[in-house]
């Protein structure tokens, strides 16, 4: 399983090809909630978003990979193209057809070819674990893989070296990878801090998971403002970690993380897409929270 080391290891790998991201702090912010956050700017990390820091821990330990497959709704996409360009690889990845044009053409731009002809969030997996097999290429999954958590982790090491105290860190939940990536290294380090998990209305198969105590899929896409968590059903490999060392999943509806977006910009004078946003979510709502907390912006890849 997924441990300490593994992320260590990590961030001396991918050290020399990303960002070591800021932590913001808005007083006005701060005033207006009531509470003292910690913003981790991942979204101004390389490709705009903390999916480069997985892509890469698993791309690096590829033993001569005629190229890099990837399925995803465009963050992963992104992370996979710069992995591959990093290496001199070329890279395919499937993303569904209604995904984000803003990060099909960011991922086009990294030098990627993107395959959305008839994908869709349902069979966007098979779809890709085909073409693997045409191609030869090697396909790194956006959550379900230890080194891709591990990469994922990385930022928590460096949180925990730029936060000197917080008491809880908010993170989006999609398939699991960044949670439990997050999640292994704070524990490890300082397991007094909570982990706590948010999902979108509509989009909590985390949350009945955890309750249901085995993985709960949702029946269909969700419908939701924040596109990168829109997966069907935690990862088999994610779950475990998650039910170990997450605390508790919140749930937020669409129009508080379209709020909380806003007062981002308002506040922070930041741009981030709603998927960032929506950790940030549950500190305007009634769910009671512990003075100091931490919201990793998880990515920046978004237009109005």
């Amino acid at each position: 399983m997924l441990n300490l080391e593994d992320i260590e290891a990590a961030a001396r790998r991918i050290a020399p090809h990303i960002h070591r991201t800021p932590v913001l702090k808005s007083q006005s912010l701060n005033e207006k909630l009531g509470k003292e956050i910690y913003f981790k700017a991942e979204h101004l990390q390389k490709t705009g978003s903390f999916k480069v820091r997985g892509a890469l821990n698993a791309a690096l330990q590829l033993q001569g990979p005629k190229g890099l497959i990837a399925v995803s709704s465009g963050n992963h996409a992104q992370g996979v193209a710069y992995a591959a360009r990093t290496l001199g690889l070329p890279a395919l990845v499937v993303m569904p057809q209604d995904a984000s044009p803003t990060k099909k053409a960011a991922t086009r731009a990294y030098g990627a070819r993107v395959f959305d002809q008839g994908v869709t969030v349902e069979n966007r997996e098979a779809i890709a674990q085909g073409l693997a097999r045409e191609t030869g290429y090697a396909l790194i999954h956006p959550f379900d893989d230890p080194r891709v958590m591990a990469g994922q982790g990385t930022l928590a090491l460096e949180l925990l070296a730029q936060v000197e105290a917080f008491d809880a860190v908010l993170v989006a939940v999609g398939g699991g990878g960044l949670i439990a990536g997050v999640a292994t290294a704070l524990k490890a380090l300082r397991p007094e801090i909570e982990v706590i998990g948010v999902e979108p209305e509509g989009a909590h198969d985390a949350q009945q998971s955890l309750a249901a105590g085995r993985r709960v899929a949702l029946s269909q896409a969700p419908r939701t403002v924040a596109d990168a968590v829109r997966t069907l059903v935690v990862g088999e490999q994610t779950f475990p970690v998650m039910q170990r060392l997450v605390g508790r999943i919140l749930v937020v509806p669409d129009a508080v993380t379209l709020q909380a977006q806003r007062l981002i910009l308002e506040r922070l004078k930041q741009v981030v897409e709603p998927t960032a946003a929506l950790a940030l979510a549950p500190a305007l709502m009634d769910y009671p929270l512990p003075q100091r907390l931490a919201v990793v912006l998880c990515g920046g890849n978004w237009l109005p």
